[in-house]
């Protein structure tokens, strides 16, 4: 069990916390949305906004175990992560705003589905890109 844990260990810890970022934007959208009333576009990008900050610190600490101590990289993991993920972002909303707004669909569900293809993508990005390593 522990062999297998360690060869797949960044995908179990990313599959973890990536649960854990998909809770945080699904309660922040829910309670904007649901609860407050807020608009449907307006939800999806601050639910957004709080996962990334999340997602972002969870990534670097425990998933990719990143090593970069200066400043310069640390910025550059930043930019990198923020940029990946506005684009996927920026997918969700397309997605939110085509299924629940124009088609009547329900909000939360495709939250959800919407989630899970984002976190297929942010993982290769992370992968690939940002949390490389050197």
């Amino acid at each position: 069990m522990r062999k297998i844990y360690e060869t797949y260990k960044t995908v179990i810890l990313y599959l973890v916390f990536g649960v854990c970022t998909t809770l945080v934007n699904l309660a922040c959208y829910h309670v904007l949305y649901d609860r407050l009333g807020a608009e449907n576009v307006p939800s999806t990008a601050a639910a957004w906004v709080v996962s990334v900050l999340f997602a972002f610190f969870t990534n670097r600490s425990f998933v990719f175990e990143s090593r970069q101590n200066t400043l310069t990289g640390r910025l550059r993991e930043l930019a990198s992560f923020f940029g990946c993920r506005l684009l996927t972002g920026a997918l969700d909303v397309a997605i939110m705003a085509y299924c629940v707004d124009f088609r009547g669909g329900n909000g939360l569900l495709w939250k959800l589905l919407s989630n899970i293809l984002v976190i297929v993508l942010n993982y290769a990005a992370s992968k690939l890109f940002i949390f490389k390593k050197t």
